[in-house]
């Protein structure tokens, strides 16, 4: 059984860009999206993947991914799913573990999140310094709720952070 095991974080500021490679652009949408699982298409250049994910326990769950045609995804995408999220991101290295820091576009702009996938529940790392709140866990920031709530129509406070 496949599992990721990843944190969450917003971004304190803006120094993460000094070292980040260069941004990917990713399309992605959802097939469905239940509490039991979610089924995720995601473009990333010239590949694509059908994604599903269970529910979360703490920081992990059951993740399944299959790569697709890029066409077959991209149409997908544009007949099977109400909305898309688009995003940049960026990889950087910090103390031998690799952040995927994803900068939201469209209806999600404003929105910076850092993640990072764990080999287990426990495994240390160095917190960057620009790393700030840790967000893992808050279904607000899934990218599956930012498909159908986008971050422009957060209130104030949401965007704060002052929530949950």
């Amino acid at each position: 059984m496949a599992m990721e095991i990843e944190r969450k974080f917003l971004l304190a500021n803006q120094d993460w860009r000094t070292t980040a490679a260069p941004p990917r652009h990713l399309l992605q949408g959802y097939l469905s999206s239940t509490p039991r699982c979610t089924v995720r298409v995601r473009v990333d250049g010239d590949n694509a993947w059908l994604t599903i994910k269970g529910c979360s326990d703490n920081i992990s769950r059951v993740e399944y991914e299959y790569p697709v045609p890029v066409e077959d995804a991209r149409q997908m995408l544009r007949q099977m799913c109400a909305t898309v999220v688009e995003k940049r991101r960026y990889l950087v290295e910090y103390a031998g573990h690799t952040w995927e820091i994803d900068e939201f576009l469209g209806d999600n702009s404003g929105l910076i999140v850092a993640e990072i996938e764990l080999n287990s529940e426990q495994e240390k790392f160095i917190r960057p310094p620009w790393l700030g709140r840790e967000v893992s866990g808050a279904i607000r920031y899934y990218n599956s709720h930012l498909a159908h709530t986008p971050y422009c129509d957060w209130s104030a406070a949401e965007k704060q952070g002052q929530l949950p």
